[in-house]
């Protein structure tokens, strides 16, 4: 046993990394708020090379020294680029090939969320500019890289979790009203849903609480909800379509 374990040791203080080709190894995040009645996705404007002046996802590389895991650095380069510090990620997928980088081989580790509203800024020299956009004027824009893509199945993994949970509602401020939260799974699913069978199904499924506060919207005041602490992990047996 003592001498295996001294063939492992010499090994590792032996073996050299740069014997084979490693690609470059990024992530990108796309984050979504619902914000002034619209979708936003967050997006910065690159200030270097390559694919200067597009706009483009936050991300960036893994720094082996500073990040101990790819969370670690998706949240790392959100905060340094823009400011914002979302309350979770989800992994969404993995991708690489030889075409979506011209710098050479990548693979970038895609992570999304549903997030409340916060204010960006850019705080690093190679983004220019870091602002919320309106999804729908996104989808219309030339992004850098395969981003445009990224977000498309982003936005495909938020239309699934619109029809079976109320998890669209991290995209709204704390306290908000039914109108807004079926609108926003509206914008999600991409149709408009019955009034009554909406607010039946989540008032049966018990996921919100009452603030006992109100909010005019135009017409009548309307109920502020929050969401209880459990309601994001609870799935419908049927799809909010039906």
């Amino acid at each position: 046993m003592p001498t295996e374990t001294m063939d492992e040791q010499r090994f590792l203080a032996e073996y050299d990394k740069q014997r084979y080709d490693s690609p470059l190894l990024t992530v990108d995040a796309v984050l979504f708020t619902y914000h002034q009645e619209c979708l936003k996705v967050l997006l910065v404007e690159r200030s270097n090379h390559p694919e200067r002046g597009k706009w483009g996802l936050p991300g960036g590389f893994v720094d082996l020294q500073r990040d101990q895991t790819l969370e670690d650095t998706v949240r790392r380069k959100l905060k340094d680029k823009t400011g914002i510090e979302p309350p979770y990620l989800e992994q969404l997928q993995s991708i690489g090939n030889a075409k979506r980088d011209k710098r050479g081989w990548s693979v970038t580790i895609v992570y999304t969320a549903l997030m409340a509203f916060q204010a960006c800024e850019a705080h690093v020299a190679t983004v220019a500019d870091a602002q919320w956009l309106a999804v729908d004027a996104v989808g219309r824009m030339e992004l850098a890289f395969d981003h445009q893509a990224l977000i498309g199945l982003a936005r495909e993994r938020m239309r699934q979790k619109a029809l079976y949970s109320i998890v669209p509602a991290y995209a709204l401020p704390e306290t908000f009203t039914l109108p807004e939260l079926q609108h926003l799974h509206e914008v999600l699913i991409g149709k408009s849903l019955q009034k009554k069978s909406f607010r039946r199904r989540i008032e049966q499924a018990e996921l919100l609480l009452d603030t006992g506060e109100k909010r005019s919207e135009g017409g009548r005041p309307a109920s502020l909800y929050r969401m209880k602490q459990t309601s994001g992990a609870y799935t419908f047996v049927r799809n909010l379509e039906d």
